[in-house]
């Protein structure tokens, strides 16, 4: 499968945004798709992920401000982010895995696809 993250730009504090993550490809439903982000001078950190099933799990920096999303007829995963900090500003990258569920969905080896970043900036 291949991934499309879009929607990043450039937003003030508080204004929300909605990253779309776009799968090629046939039985996206069978797909755990997550999102991770790499802010300036930082690592790699889990935001949130969605199962084949529909649960989700998010990251504590974004819990009660980001949800996440699926619309399986369109093959895209959503990420829609409210209250937006400047601690939110990185690139956001979406991932996708279709072997079976473990415990690790928050480690960026848990997955098998990665798609390019789109980049969010949170101007203050």
């Amino acid at each position: 499968v291949q991934l499309q993250a879009s929607g990043g730009g450039l937003v003030q504090v508080g204004d929300s945004l909605r990253l779309s993550c776009v799968a090629s490809g046939r039985s996206f439903n069978t797909y755990a798709v997550g999102w991770f982000r790499q802010g300036p001078g930082k690592e790699r950190e889990f935001v949130a992920v969605i199962s084949r099933s529909g649960y989700t799990y998010y990251g504590n920096s974004v819990k009660d401000r980001f949800t996440i999303s699926r619309d399986n007829a369109k093959n895209t995963v959503y990420l829609q982010m409210n209250s937006l900090n400047s601690e939110d500003t990185a690139v956001y990258s979406c991932a996708a895995r279709n072997r079976a569920w473990s415990g690790d969905w928050f480690k960026p080896d848990f997955y098998d696809y990665w798609g390019q970043g789109t980049l969010v900036t949170v101007s203050s």
